[in-house]
């Protein structure tokens, strides 16, 4: 759905599945760099197709209330995931051939082998930030929207916020697993999350640790 509209409309869209909470007009005005009427004709088009809807109210400091828009559901759902049909087969494939209990191993285990196909493609990487910013790359290529970004303390993790798994992830977290097998094995880290679209969050974050011998 989203390659079927304007540069400006994708652009927006992209802004508010960055921004979960909702975003203003004038915010909108101000990261599209066009003009308050301009944003709202794209609002009322983006409405009317069911992508985003009014949010919450912000006090503005004394004047009118802002109104913030977000994405809908649909809105979400209208970005690429270049690879969670094929998911949905391998799960099914799984359970059949493994039952419940083995599928967090073997999903680890899938991921862990496409991370090696395409770590071969980079051979070049050595260092663990090198791995890091080249997963985020890669993550961004298949459609998570991923970025690097630094923690207070200087750490640097990952953060996605349009998960390929997401409809998947939210009936069961198992299927997570194979991307952390696909982030542990191409970074050669131990991989925590500590924040989940799925649970509830307003993004997916992801720690990489030194693995322990």
């Amino acid at each position: 759905m989203v390659n079927k509209m304007g540069a400006r409309q994708k652009q927006l869209l992209k802004l508010l599945r960055g921004n979960r909470t909702g975003m203003s007009v004038d915010e909108l005005s101000k990261g599209l760099e066009i003009t308050r009427n301009a944003v709202r004709q794209h609002l009322a088009s983006l409405e009317a197709a069911g992508l985003i809807a009014a949010g919450v109210t912000r006090p503005s400091g004394g004047g009118r209330p802002q109104q913030l828009y977000v994405l809908t559901e649909l809105g979400q759902e209208s970005f690429p995931r270049q690879y969670s049909w094929l998911a949905q087969l391998v799960v099914a494939s799984v359970q059949r051939e493994e039952g419940a209990e083995n599928m967090r191993k073997r999903l680890n285990g899938i991921g862990a082998g496409i991370a090696r196909q395409i770590r071969s493609q980079y051979p070049e990487l050595t260092t663990q930030q090198e791995k890091v910013q080249k997963l985020a790359e890669v993550m961004d290529q298949l459609g998570y929207n991923a970025r690097n970004a630094t923690l207070p303390g200087g750490e640097a993790v990952i953060e996605a916020d349009n998960c390929v798994f997401h409809q998947m992830a939210v009936k069961d977290l198992e299927i997570c697993h194979l991307d952390k097998g696909l982030m542990e094995t191409f970074t050669d880290t131990k991989v925590e999350q500590h924040e989940c679209m799925a649970s509830g969050g307003d993004l997916c974050r992801f720690r990489f640790l030194p693995k322990k011998e």
